[in-house]
């Protein structure tokens, strides 16, 4: 454990918005502990400099995806240059990479050539797709903390060692969440449809306006149908705002989730982290990702190990929840399957239930307090 008569530096690496949460989340853990004399530097997002870190750049927010990465390569050159400089010029005891695998593995194996200890906190989705990079990981990696039950195995059976932390998203959830939502009074012609476009530039440009395209096919079905959107923050906001399209009107909240989808009736969700939320709400939805069909066809589905993408599917271990993902055109079957549950209330509430009941175990455990142990065995 840590010994209270010595310096220690932890570096944390975080850069893209959830990233920049999860570590913001851990950092306030870390300093309940009240460890002093551990010094908490690195690179993400405003939320972590608020909690505590002092931060050499700030990244959350520059994130890219697979597919519009190329064109940041040039900013991640710059940035791991200047992560490496700091890393080679500063005693470091312990490096936390946070998400973000393809910048933050070139920085675990910086630190681990200069024999720095590595936490990956949140597991690369080897099970998903690409897992021959498992051998990667074994040399990156010295502890992995994982997000989700079923990854504490997968990488254990594969030479990593991992700990399950629990899901920070749901154990940060505020308000009360894990129970079903009572649909008896429901009226599809009131209907409240949550839209969730995503954080990242890539799912904003891709998303955003075929979400608009299916409000408007909602409001034309049912007249007294109302629309919320959730933005991660101001500036997505305006960029959302700047880019609704003729007849759509909606309300804006910023980073509300899990409020946001605790107040609808049903929701259009972005792959991704949010679905957890959403689902941890008892809110149903649909969820749909947009990719290039070209690379999706020749790259993307040969590399896809898992027979669903959407996480809360991969977790229930069936199609729960309807995923759209790829979807490249044409809305109809979107709007068709949104229908299909506004229809009948007995299903809504059945999905409600099963969604609330999935998610309740995943957020017993306190992440922040349970990567806190971690860092604190390492250092000791």
């Amino acid at each position: 454990m840590i010994q209270k008569d010595k310096k220690y530096r932890v570096f944390i690496s975080a850069a893209e918005p959830s990233g920049d949460d999860h570590c913001a989340n851990l950092i306030r853990a870390f300093q309940k502990e009240d460890y002093g004399n551990v010094e908490l530097v690195g690179i993400g997002g405003v939320k972590m400099a608020e909690a505590g870190c002092e931060l050499l750049q700030i990244t959350a927010g520059k994130a890219a995806m697979t597919y519009n990465v190329f064109g940041q390569l040039g900013y991640y050159y710059r940035l791991l240059g200047r992560v490496k400089d700091y890393l080679r010029n500063n005693k470091v005891d312990l490096a936390v990479v946070c998400d973000s695998p393809g910048f933050n593995w070139h920085v675990a194996k910086f630190a681990k050539k200069l024999g720095i200890k590595t936490v990956f906190f949140v597991a690369p989705q080897l099970w998903a797709w690409a897992s021959w990079r498992i051998g990667k990981m074994r040399k990156s990696c010295d502890k992995l903390c994982c997000l989700l039950p079923f990854e504490e195995d997968w990488f254990n059976d594969r030479g990593v060692d991992t700990v399950f932390v629990g899901n920070p998203m749901l154990a940060a959830i505020e308000v009360e969440w894990g129970r079903a939502k009572d649909y008896s009074k429901f009226d599809a012609e009131n209907v409240r449809v949550a839209l969730m476009p995503g954080s990242r530039d890539a799912e904003l440009n891709s998303l955003w306006e075929p979400m608009q395209k299916i409000a408007l096919r909602i409001k034309g079905r049912y007249g007294g149908a109302s629309f919320v959107t959730v933005a991660v923050d101001a500036e997505r906001h305006k960029m959302l705002e700047d880019r609704q399209i003729p007849g759509f009107e909606c309300d804006y909240e910023i980073n509300s989730v899990c409020r946001t989808a605790g107040e609808a009736d049903f929701a259009v969700v972005a792959s991704g982290s949010a679905t957890l939320e959403v689902a941890a709400m008892g809110c149903p939805m649909v969820v749909m990702y947009q990719s290039s069909r070209i690379l999706w066809h020749l790259v993307g589905r040969w590399l896809i190990n898992t027979k669903y993408l959407c996480l809360v599917n991969i977790v229930a271990g069936r199609e729960l929840v309807p995923e759209f993902m790829p979807y490249f055109t044409s809305i109809d079957p979107i709007v068709e399957s949104i229908e299909g549950f506004l229809r009948d209330k007995s299903k809504l509430a059945q999905f409600s239930g099963e969604l609330a009941e999935l998610t309740r175990p995943l957020g017993l455990k306190n992440t922040g307090d349970e990567v806190t142990r971690v860092i604190a065995e390492m250092l000791g």
